[in-house]
C-alpha cells in the first residue's frame, strides 16, 4: 500500500506568520488556491484510490479540486489533523521562538507538550495509526496495492515520515514538508519505503508505476517501491 502525504496549501496563517493550529476558519490565500488547483496535474494519471484528510478547512480546501477531478468524496479522519497546540494556538511565530518550550521543540521535539495541548509524541502515535490503519482497510476493500492520499500538516506528515524512516521523533526537525508538497511512504509486509519527501516538482509519477520485477514469492512480500506496480497499473 502506497501513501502520498499532502500538506495543505499555502493558508492565511502562513503568509501572517502565525501558529494555526487548530483554528477555526484558516483557509488558503490565493497562492494556496493555485496550489490546489494544480494538484489535478500533478498527480496526472495516477490511479488514487483514496482521498482520506484532516478535519481543518485548509485541508478540505486544498483537496476540493483534486477529489472533484477524480470522482472522490474524501474521508475526513480527526487523527491526522493539525497538533493541538493549546495556548500557542493563533500566536505570532517571532513571539513563540522567545519561550523556553520552543528550544524543546526543536531539539527534544519526544519531549515536547504543548501547554493546555498535546504532545508531539501523541500526534506521531496517533497519526502513524491512522495512515497503517487506512492502508489495512483499503487493502481489503480493492483485493491489493492502492495508492491514496492522506492531506494533512507539516508537523503531522514529518511524524509520520519520520516512523517510517525508523528515525527517532526527536530527528523529525531534519525532514521538510513545504506547503503543497507530496512526502510518499509505500509500507509493506516487513518494512516502509520512503520514495519522496516534500516533492514539489510538476509531476509525482516517478517510482510509483514501473513494472516489478521476476520475484519469488517471497522475495515479493518486500519489493523495494521503485519496481512495485502501484494501484494494478503500468501506466
Amino acid at each position: 500500500m502506497t501513501v502520498i502525504l499532502l500538506r495543505h496549501g499555502r493558508s492565511t496563517s502562513n503568509t501572517a506568520q502565525t501558529l494555526a493550529g487548530r483554528s477555526d476558519g484558516v483557509d488558503l490565500d490565493e497562492k494556496g488556491r493555485e496550489q490546489a488547483r494544480a494538484l489535478v496535474d500533478r498527480i496526472g494519471s495516477l490511479p488514487i484510490r483514496a482521498v482520506v484528510r484532516s478535519p481543518l478547512l485548509r485541508c478540505a480546501s486544498t483537496v476540493e479540486p483534486l477529489a472533484a477531478a477524480l470522482g472522490l468524496e474524501p474521508v475526513v479522519d480527526d487523527r491526522i489533523s493539525e497538533v493541538d497546540y493549546g495556548e500557542w494556538t493563533g500566536r505570532k511565530i517571532g513571539d513563540l521562538v522567545k519561550e523556553p518550550l520552543w528550544a524543546v521543540v526543536q531539539q527534544q521535539p519526544s519531549a515536547a507538550v504543548f501547554p493546555g495541548g498535546e504532545g508531539l509524541a501523541h500526534v506521531q502515535a496517533r497519526a502513524v495509526e491512522a495512515v497503517r490503519e487506512h492502508d489495512r482497510r483499503l487493502a481489503e476493500e480493492h483485493g491489493g496495492d492502492v495508492l491514496w492520499i492522506a492531506c494533512t500538516h507539516g508537523d503531522v506528515i514529518k511524524a509520520i515520515v519520520a516512523d517510517a524512516l525508523g528515525t527517532h521523533l526527536d530527528s523529525f526537525q531534519r525532514i521538510t514538508a513545504d506547503t503543497a508538497s507530496m512526502s510518499v511512504i509505500r509500507y509493506t509486509t516487513l518494512r516502509p519505503f520512503v520514495v519522496h519527501v516534500n516533492h514539489t516538482g510538476d509531476q509525482l509519477a516517478s517510482g510509483l508505476t514501473a513494472k516489478p520485477p521476476e520475484t519469488s514469492d517471497s522475495e515479493a512480500k518486500d519489493v523495494p517501491p521503485s519496481d512495485a506496480v502501484v494501484g494494478g497499473t503500468t501506466d
